[in-house]
């Protein structure tokens, strides 16, 4: 009698495909799948009988490959807390790590002062330059899901020119490159941007066609991943710039959380999809992803103009101090930020100071009003009082434009949040939900619900889309061979609980989730498993 570590009896199986589910048993030894039996009963390939330490009966369930978050926040959290359960409770198996320009590493001279005060927060004492160092230290603590991660920009240009509103000399520029291959050949899989955050924003399309050139070729199956220039007013123009990327630097593009930010910029999703679909049609590998919910969350600063930020946080901080430039801001901010009902929309998600913490949750309009003041007042006080570190979110997008991006057929999901617990050092504020229900909000509103389109495409789009985009052998299927990571659940009871008043619930319908052969989650409940593993390029 065959002898294996776990058996999933008789579920209805998506193996990632996008073909139609089968009804099949599982039978998984160590971090792999053994086999996927066809025919039901207690069965192993062959004809075998076997003997399960664990089985698991999902009959009436779906058994799916573990999901992938291509788009994530969590180097520092899952140093502070490496259970990762608002993730893992969503069935994310595995997470795409280093979006928007900052990552782990590189952290040299500016690059790595600009991060002591994450580290701080979250109580983190280790310190580290390179992701080789980082690794360690990652593996060393043990977490509960699948870590992988591209290079931030804005790691590699801090390190090496600061905050500062520059292009790179010659010399500059190649000691960007080297710093980018150092990532690169310690196991990072692509260079990522987030174009309207310092210092990304100050760079030029050339500065970062030299720089994903430097990992291109024929043979490279490296990405390059951006938070555009900008999601509203010049759309556009910021796909056109990340396209001309792709094509002249010969890489794989990725454009994260796509979006039509802002109700005057709507009806810019035809013109939006017919730019990409173009660049598909002429060879441009072009991809995205997007979480499904219709507000974005960032730091509350982003309001402010671009040159506020030079030379980093105490510079933006000593100008913000001052009246004049304070009255020079509020003259150049777009009309619509002058009234009460723009900021009803804008909702502060976390602050650190216990006296303001009435503050999370509530509105700018909100506020402004509690403090007699008017709302760029009110962020000016705010922003000056938590040194900068408030968390807002935006309530700027269109349902219907949502429904028609993650229909796409290149497009993935996204989450565009850090890994948190409901209890410990990453559970405070009221941050956005979307980092607690994106996945079971996905396949429960909007693909049971409204029937966005069938259960064997939505799973193909967060498991095996995902795996190939990003290069990771192995995930994102169910099939004999293949990394265990699985996940069951109900069908017809998956569901987000958390709302933006409430974020820290759980979802429901979700039962089993085993990262790399161990449970992780099992009957519902967290195991304290740390099977997750760091895939390396």
């Amino acid at each position: 009698m065959k002898e294996i570590d776990f058996l999933i009896v008789g579920g209805s199986v998506y193996d990632g495909s996008g073909r139609d589910p089968f009804v099949a048993d599982i039978g998984i030894i160590g971090d792999k799948i053994a086999f996927v039996h066809k025919k039901i009963g207690i069965k192993g390939s062959k004809g075998q009988r076997v003997k399960a330490e664990k089985t698991i009966d999902a009959d009436g369930l779906v058994v799916s490959p573990g999901f992938i978050d291509t788009h994530a926040h969590s180097e520092f959290t899952l140093l502070a807390d490496p259970r990762a359960e608002g993730k893992l409770f969503q069935g994310i198996t595995t997470e795409i790590n280093g979006n928007c320009g900052l990552s782990a590493a590189p952290l040299y001279g500016e690059a790595r002062e600009r991060r002591e005060a994450d580290l701080k927060e979250l109580g983190i004492k280790d310190r580290w330059s390179t992701f080789k160092e980082y690794f360690r230290i990652l593996e060393s603590r043990g977490i509960a899901i699948n870590f992988v991660t591209l290079t931030g920009h804005g790691n590699i240009r801090a390190s090496v020119i600061g905050c500062k509103d520059k292009l790179p000399s010659s010399s500059e520029l190649k000691k960007m490159q080297d710093l980018l291959r150092k990532a690169i050949n310690e196991g990072a899989i692509g260079l990522s941007t987030g174009l309207i955050y310092p210092p990304g924003i100050y760079s030029d399309t050339e500065e970062l066609i030299e720089l994903c050139s430097a990992i291109s070729n024929p043979q490279s199956a490296f990405i390059y991943t951006s938070h555009m220039r900008s999601e509203g007013e010049r759309l556009m123009e910021a796909i056109k710039e990340i396209i001309r990327i792709g094509r002249e630097a010969k890489i794989k593009i990725h454009i994260s959380h796509i979006k039509t930010g802002g109700n005057d910029n709507w009806h810019k999703i035809d013109e939006a999809i017919s730019l990409i679909e173009d660049a598909k049609r002429h060879g441009i590998k072009v991809t995205c992803d997007r979480y499904p919910y219709t507000a974005a969350s960032t730091d509350l600063d982003v309001v402010l103009p671009q040159w506020t930020y030079e030379g980093g946080a105490e510079e933006e901080l000593r100008r913000l101090k001052s009246f004049k430039v304070r009255e020079r801001i509020k003259n150049e901010m777009p009309q619509k930020f002058r009234n009460y009902n723009f900021w009803k929309e804008v909702r502060v998600s976390d602050v650190n100071q216990e006296k303001n913490k009435w503050m999370e949750g509530k509105t700018i309009s909100y506020i402004a009003k509690k403090l007699d003041k008017e709302p760029m007042d009110a962020i000016f006080s705010v922003l000056i009082e938590e040194k900068l570190r408030v968390g807002a979110i935006f309530f700027s997008m269109n349902e219907d434009n949502l429904k028609r991006f993650l229909s796409l057929p290149y497009a993935m999901i996204g989450s565009d949040a850090s890994a948190r617990s409901f209890s410990g050092i990453t559970c405070k504020g009221k941050p956005h939900p979307r980092g607690f229900g994106s996945f079971p909000r996905f396949l429960g509103k909007y693909v049971r619900d409204d029937g966005l389109m069938s259960l064997s495409k939505a799973i193909h789009k967060i498991t095996i889309l995902p795996a190939k985009t990003f290069g990771l052998k192995g995930r994102g299927v169910i099939k004999k061979g293949a990394f265990a990571d699985i996940v069951v659940f109900d069908p017809d009871r998956i569901k987000d609980r958390a709302t933006f008043d409430k974020p820290f619930l759980k979802p429901s319908g979700i039962y089993h989730v085993i990262v790399n052969g161990s449970p992780a989650v099992w009957e519902g409940k967290d195991t304290g498993e740390k099977s997750g593993r760091i895939l390396r390029k």
